[in-house]
């Protein structure tokens, strides 16, 4: 449940983290040290050089969804900037390598599901740190380039709204296949619990980050773009995350072959040949198998063949 005290600049910071711990990682990417005494959020704004309107506007939204901040020509962007920067370099040199490093304590590495585990989760961690570093190679020079009143013509808040895709199905697909799938023998089964419970928080906080940025930054930089080419730029932000009810249809003896093409590491040409179909019904076979399945990765299907006895284990390609 949110949290639905409204945080104001005389309220002691320490209040803050008090009614809230979570956001001690919010206060590391503003850049804001531990130490403040009895200060109020004010008082320590000013002293680290954090802009206190926009620091109270993030903290806000991110506790209890509050939007309502009256001026977005307030909010300071180097201070987002240094927040989102900060918070992908937390997320990508620390929560994913550290995550990993729990998943491998808690898997057998010689059991090739496991492996399989770790291969799914170094997708989704791949798929993080490319989106990502496209935001620290064309947005944040975009965006720095707008501040200095340079406009670029080949760039714009449109583009970036496009490429900020939902990240985190991945993640979902690996939570799913632990708890559905994954056997777990006493000695691992603690380790693999809390692995399982630190990936839910990591999920939550890729949720509030991508939030953040749909809700705070993208309209901060859609109004700089308005001030910087003086003229009204009509953006629509897509709504990236969506939810899609899990489904109960069966899958068909088709896509069952498919899947098994699949774990057997064949393309969609050499599964095409192989079943005597064409090369587009493979590719609409494997879109029914991902809606019906709510998985979406070669691994992840291969997972799934392996457990519900589809394939043997031994034949497929690890």
């Amino acid at each position: 449940m949110k949290n639905q005290k409204m945080y104001e600049p005389d309220d002691k910071m320490i209040y803050l983290i008090r009614d809230n711990y979570d956001l001690l990682q919010s206060l590391g990417s503003f850049g804001i040290s531990l130490g403040f005494g009895d200060k109020t959020v004010r008082e320590v704004c000013d002293d680290q050089n954090v802009d206190t309107y926009t620091f109270l506007a993030v903290v806000n939204f991110t506790i209890n969804g509050y939007k309502g901040f009256d001026d977005v020509d307030r909010l300071s962007i180097p201070t987002l900037m240094q927040y989102l920067k900060a918070s992908h370099s937390y997320y990508l040199d620390y929560e994913l390598p550290f995550i990993r490093r729990e998943l491998t304590a808690a898997l057998d590495e010689s059991d090739n599901l496991a492996r399989l585990i770790l291969r799914l989760y170094d997708e989704y961690a791949h798929s993080i740190r490319n989106h990502m570093q496209y935001e620290e190679k064309n947005v944040f020079p975009y965006v720095e380039s707008l501040l200095k009143g340079e406009a670029n013509d080949t760039y714009d808040v449109e583009t970036y709204s496009k490429h900020h895709s939902q990240t985190d199905v991945k993640l979902r697909e690996l939570k799913s296949i632990i708890i559905k799938y994954l056997p777990s023998d006493s000695h691992h089964n603690n380790r693999l619990t809390a692995t399982l419970y630190d990936i839910y928080n990591c999920e939550a906080w890729l949720e509030q980050h991508a939030q953040v940025e749909e809700e705070i930054f993208i309209p901060v930089i859609r109004r700089l773009e308005q001030k910087s080419k003086q003229n009204d730029v009509s953006v629509k932000i897509s709504n990236m995350i969506t939810q899609n009810s899990e489904s109960n249809e069966v899958l068909s003896d088709r896509e069952k072959d498919v899947i098994v093409s699949v774990a057997q590491g064949m393309t969609n040409k050499e599964i095409a040949d192989h079943l005597c179909i064409s090369t587009n019904t493979v590719i609409t076979h494997r879109r029914n198998i991902a809606r019906k399945l709510q998985i979406h990765s070669p691994a992840g299907l291969t997972i799934y063949a392996i457990v519900n006895n589809l394939v043997d284990i031994s034949s497929v390609k690890l």
